[in-house]
């Protein structure tokens, strides 16, 4: 076949989208309007394409955000939501080693401001979201007589599920609360260190510990254990959740509007029914 412009075939007495084209002056305007829709065809090709949104969120927000992800991606189709859950400390390395995400929903302020201080936040994208209670929980038939934070030091308690202090956000409550009752060194010796809240609370559900210190919406999420305790006010900073953008992230712009939505009315109605209160922003 004979080549016209740009090595496209010559038409002669033929059809550009359904346009027939007999003169040198026809094929010149068929290849003008190929060139003025290729453009249109390739934003189409595009907007057909799915956007990628990868959260790391708090292993105590595993449950309320299905609900989250089913609501949101139903208001926003060309956006799919991946979520990887776990201790907000073991989220932190992630990012700090590069992994690749676009929101971070930590269970504290600590590990967020960790983050924030090493650019590795977008600047301004950080608010508080939620906010969460401390409790003492048993498992549901369990015989123990304990009935506040302070019965922790009694011989009869042999092992507590606690979070590791040391990057686990329950677990950096549980000592501020234990700490502030003048408890620590007795349940400390006493502690089976957990990696997030969701294996502390798996170890009381299990018989495998007499009692464990997890969140308020954790607790209310199982039915094989029983809350005898919340944490003495001030015996604890306030337990915030804070979101923000990652600073690598590829998607800024659709981790923005997401970040937006957990502020919104509807998605407070899901975090509400699973037992979170909203933060101040």
């Amino acid at each position: 076949m004979k080549k016209g412009f740009f090595g496209l075939p010559e038409v002669r007495g033929g059809r550009f989208f359904g346009l027939a084209f007999h003169s040198r002056f026809g094929r010149i305007l068929g290849l003008a309007a190929l060139l003025i829709l290729a453009p249109l065809f390739a934003s189409c090709s595009k907007a057909g394409k799915k956007t990628e949104l990868t959260v790391l969120a708090a292993a105590s927000l595993t449950d309320v955000c299905a609900g989250i992800k089913d609501l949101y991606q139903k208001e926003n189709p060309n956006v799919e939501l991946f979520f990887s859950f776990g201790g907000s400390g073991a989220l932190q390395a992630q990012i700090e080693a590069g992994a690749p995400c676009d929101v971070f929903v930590s269970a504290a302020k600590k590990q967020m401001d960790a983050l924030v201080k090493k650019n590795l936040m977008e600047s301004g994208s950080v608010s508080k979201l939620l906010q969460n209670q401390v409790v003492l929980i048993l498992p549901k038939n369990s015989a123990q007589k304990i009935s506040s934070f302070e019965e922790l030091s009694s011989p009869a308690v042999k092992l507590v599920a606690v979070g590791e202090p040391q990057s686990v956000p329950v677990g950096q409550y549980a000592k501020a609360v234990c700490e502030s009752l003048g408890i620590w060194n007795v349940v400390s010796a006493r502690a089976n260190f957990a990696s997030d809240v969701r294996t502390a609370l798996s170890w009381v559900e299990e018989e495998a510990c007499d009692c464990g210190i997890v969140y308020a919406t954790d607790a209310a999420f199982s039915q094989k254990v029983r809350v005898v305790a919340t944490a003495p006010e001030g015996s604890c900073p306030p337990v915030i959740y804070p979101v923000g953008v990652v600073a690598a992230s590829g998607h800024k712009e659709a981790a923005r509007a997401f970040i937006d939505f957990l502020h919104s009315d509807k998605a407070a109605a899901v975090f509400k029914k699973a037992g979170f209160k909203m933060a101040d922003k």
